[in-house]
């Protein structure tokens, strides 16, 4: 990044108790081929630096893309008039203490790669071969999106971090039809494919194998019968824990949701502030972290975007719910403990509570085993569909691949599998949590909140789990 920010930052004249500059540039490369033919080709540059200003116990923020010094005086003169304007509806007073000082840097992983739009174009041509392996396959896609962002923060306290992202998320998926019956495979759901270093890209050979796999499945899917309507065991893949640990546990532990910040758009939750320490989330082998540092997952960094150092905290251990998801800012309103993910999406927003890698820790139990003790039961993999009510306790979400589990052996093959539950009860019925060996890291690229919308990475790593007593249906 061209901008010398620490200058700019000693040529601001203003009367403020805290000033900030976060600079942020993204370079993103995306490419779409639909059929074998490129539907989308194209490379975008976004560039600009937010303002904040600490001024009588309130923040005022301000955007722009005139990186001169002028451009920048002017934001900060901006902010500054919205921080004396919001005195008025004041619901907290902020001092500098949530603005802490630190000095560092972070680099994700190097692509072992870098592919140009000719390259990544004939990849995505011959993922879309790979995927037409039959004559009923009626449609293939294939998508890759790769991105280098970097951010520079500085304040005027002494705040001084650099942070460097490769990122890179693909989604390959076939539709198979046979008279009125459709069936949708893809890779794992969509986007799901998503990791810094290029992880998604790296072994070539292995991602056409998959890709065969996937058109394979989507004509299995096509025979199949539907999914039993029963209450019944039932165990879930990695790419189907993503969402379940998404919707039930990453979004109601968010602490702006449950002090009501977010009431009229994103939802509430059904946490209170004193369930934290207390509150038994689900059974004893429930263990989720808040973990920064996941060596190539999609949502990893050094330091939130207010400047605070992340590091791994256990968000549930051993089934107690021990601390939320939120910022210095919000810990300090809510008085309970969160974690460093006041993150922005861009440089034209303001940084809050968001999720970034919540990872379900692994057990002891191999899929193997986990199969072998279940008489009758679902085996699911990857999210086709989800719904949620507004404070996170009733969900109900489909799949695109399930197995029957017989006398402790994967069996037939069903389509349209779905199952619904309540989120305590559900996870109070987690009875088997698979070893290292069963885990799968997976994430988004579009995890949506806030006023106005930020669609920000996550990430979510999952060894495969056994639930009790669910109740699994079919249908679309």
């Amino acid at each position: 990044m061209s901008t010398n920010l620490n200058s700019a930052l000693a040529c601001i004249s203003l009367s403020a108790d805290w000033i900030g500059l976060r600079e942020v540039k993204e370079t993103d490369t995306t490419c779409y081929v639909r059929d074998g033919k490129p539907q989308t080709n194209g490379r975008s540059c976004s560039h600009g630096v937010m303002v904040e200003v600490l001024v009588d116990h309130q923040f005022g923020y301000c955007s722009t893309t005139d990186l001169s010094i002028a451009g920048i005086q002017l934001a900060a003169d901006l902010a500054y008039k919205q921080a004396i304007a919001a005195k008025e509806w004041s619901i907290f007073p902020f001092t500098s203490a949530q603005r802490p000082v630190h000095q560092g840097t972070y680099t994700s992983p190097q692509p072992q790669r870098i592919f140009s739009l000719g390259e990544l174009n004939d990849l995505l041509r011959q993922i879309c071969a790979h995927l037409q392996c039959s004559e009923h396959i009626v449609q293939t896609s294939a998508y890759a999106t790769i991105t280098e962002a970097e951010s520079h923060y500085v304040s005027s306290s002494g705040a001084d971090i650099h942070q460097h992202f490769y990122l890179v998320a693909t989604d390959y998926s076939a539709i198979a039809q046979s008279g009125s019956m459709t069936q949708r495979r893809g890779d794992h759901g969509q986007l799901a494919q998503c990791y810094q270093g290029g992880i998604a890209l790296t072994d070539l050979a292995q991602v056409l194998q998959q890709a065969t796999r996937i058109g394979e499945q989507a004509v299995e899917l096509l025979f199949a019968p539907e999914c039993p309507n029963i209450t019944t065991n039932l165990v879930l893949a990695p790419d189907q824990m993503l969402l379940q640990i998404h919707e039930s546990i990453g979004h109601p532990l968010e602490l702006d949701r449950i002090l009501g910040d977010e009431r009229n758009y994103a939802g509430c939750s059904f946490v209170k502030l004193e369930d934290f320490g207390h509150l038994a989330y689900g059974s004893p082998l429930l263990n989720v972290t808040f973990d920064p540092h996941a060596q190539g997952e999609f949502a990893s960094y050094g330091f939130d975007d207010l400047g605070v150092p992340a590091e791994k905290q256990y968000l549930i251990k051993d089934g107690i719910l021990l601390r939320g998801l939120g910022s210095v800012e919000s810990q300090a309103r809510a008085g309970v403990a969160g974690v460093a993910n006041a993150r922005a999406c861009s440089w034209n927003r303001p940084p809050i509570d968001r999720m970034a890698n919540i990872n379900l820790e692994s057990g002891t139990s191999s899929f193997a085993d986990i199969i072998a003790q279940i008489e009758y039961g679902v085996y699911m993999e990857a999210n086709r569909s989800w719904s949620i009510d507004d404070y996170r306790q009733k969900f109900q979400f489909g799949c695109e691949y399930a197995k029957l589990i017989e006398d402790g052996r994967l069996t037939k093959t069903v389509r349209n599998p779905n199952y619904r539950g309540t989120t305590i009860p559900f996870w109070h019925s987690l009875k088997a949590v698979g070893d290292s060996k069963s885990v799968g890291t997976f994430g988004s690229p579009y995890c949506g909140k806030g006023e106005p919308n930020q669609a920000i990475r996550v990430g979510h790593a999952s060894p495969v789990c056994w639930f009790a007593n669910v109740a699994v249906f079919g249908g679309v």
